[in-house]
């Protein structure tokens, strides 16, 4: 099975690095690097130390719905590619473990299938998600904070 590592869409990218706001209304805010635990939800990478990044919150659903949840994220305040989907992303591999949830094609939580897994086990258990037939999308969220990382397809 082939996985897809879905980053945030190009547009949203643009439109928040431009005048847009975030999911409650506000314009991001704009800080610089420390060079750790900064992981650009665009391209799936850390923003190096000393560059700009946006801090902001993100919704990660097409609506409004009791399980859209919102976080903050970080996004590259600059333009930054976006991440190519066929390889595990590099912001995954800062972290010892990932919180996997499973939705369904209605973008609900299919119940049963959140869990913390190491990040050496996060592909199997992606996968092994990704094989129900309940579970049309998998979500990678931080263990310590349920900040959203990226989407993770079937390719």
């Amino acid at each position: 099975m082939a996985l897809r590592y879905i980053p945030m869409p190009d547009d949203d990218a643009e439109r928040l690095r431009g005048s847009g706001l975030d999911a409650y209304g506000n314009h991001p805010e704009q800080r610089i690097s420390d060079g750790a635990g900064v992981p650009c939800r665009h391209c799936l990478s850390n923003v190096d130390r000393g560059k700009p990044y946006l801090v902001l919150a993100y919704r990660p659903f097409t609506s409004v719905q009791a399980y859209a949840e919102t976080g903050p994220i970080f996004l590259h305040a600059d333009e930054c590619p976006a991440h190519d989907g066929q390889s595990l992303p590099p912001i995954l591999a800062s972290s010892k473990e990932y919180l996997l949830r499973g939705y369904g094609s209605d973008d609900r939580i299919v119940y049963g299938t959140g869990g913390v897994v190491g990040v050496e086990s996060l592909t199997e258990r992606a996968e092994e998600l990704l094989a129900r037939a309940d579970v049309a999308y998998v979500h990678v969220r931080s263990a310590k904070y349920n900040c959203y990382q990226c989407r993770i397809e079937i390719s």
